[in-house]
């Protein structure tokens, strides 16, 4: 694992309670606490996973209901924030209110889309907990995929993986990375791939799963299931929660987690 992990995922919800209790009841998430706005954060042990209630006060750049930023724990916020002007002199950064549902800074990646930092685990275990289900996937659409995977890869010391490379040689834009617990997936917003879905910035994230046949079965009692296609390297399953969040769920093609580092149920 490198020292600047992603340790966060925030969804912009209008009704944060009830879009909690579907991913704890599912993936046996833990809680680890409410804001008096309403705001929800749980856990798979290692990830805090942030429900906000949408409102002005948030004063976000866009307030679309959804995935909206990810968050990065750092081994050293001056040494980061260095990087983070020597990559982008012009970047903008803003305080973060901190505590449980929150970072303490906020950078701008190229393409104006928000990313926490902490110093701290946000909240979450500092210890890694490889239990089952967990978070092992975040993917982002972006105008220059290029672009983004050198802001994390510089900035944050992500490493472009194995699958990214051999896509690169094939001329696609799509690239990957890892920090050794999570595949960063960067897929092109103008794209006609086969089971390409177009939403700007956060597109979707993945859980890893040891018990498919029984998630698929309680899944689609609830929500809409979709096979990926067989051309995608990751993941078996995608879905949509009950507010239209896109999720993966993958249990024997994993995904691969930093150079040829790949993590799978099996």
């Amino acid at each position: 694992m490198i020292a600047n992990p992603m340790r966060y995922l925030a969804f912009l919800s209008d009704d944060p309670g009830a879009l909690a209790d579907f991913y704890a009841r599912h993936f046996a998430l833990d809680e680890l606490g409410r804001s008096n706005e309403g705001d929800v954060s749980l856990s798979d042990g290692f990830y805090n996973i942030t429900f906000l209630r949408r409102r002005a006060g948030l004063n976000e750049l866009h307030n679309d209901t959804g995935l909206h930023h990810v968050g990065i724990q750092v081994a050293d916020i001056g040494e980061v924030t260095r990087e983070y002007l020597r990559c982008m002199p012009d970047g903008v950064m803003v305080p973060e209110p901190g505590g449980l549902h929150f970072g303490e800074r906020r950078f701008f990646d190229p393409e104006c889309g928000p990313v926490s930092i902490s110093a701290g685990s946000f909240g979450a275990p500092e210890k890694r907990d490889r239990r089952m289900p967990r978070i092992a996937h975040i993917a982002l659409n972006a105008l220059i995929p290029q672009r983004m995977l050198e802001f994390y890869s510089s900035v944050f010391g992500f490493r472009e993986v194995t699958t990214s490379l051999a896509w690169r040689a094939n001329g696609r834009e799509n690239r990957f990375a890892g920090d050794g617990v999570t595949n960063l997936a960067i897929h092109p917003f103008y794209c006609d791939t086969e089971g390409h879905e177009a939403r700007f910035g956060v597109n979707h994230f993945g859980f890893l799963v040891d018990d498919m046949d029984h998630k698929l079965d309680t899944l689609s009692k609830e929500i809409e299931v979709v096979a990926r296609p067989e051309s995608r390297p990751f993941a078996e399953y995608r879905l949509l929660d009950p507010e239209g969040n896109k999720f993966d769920l993958s249990e024997t093609k994993g995904w691969e987690v930093d150079v040829d580092v790949w993590d799978t149920a099996q």
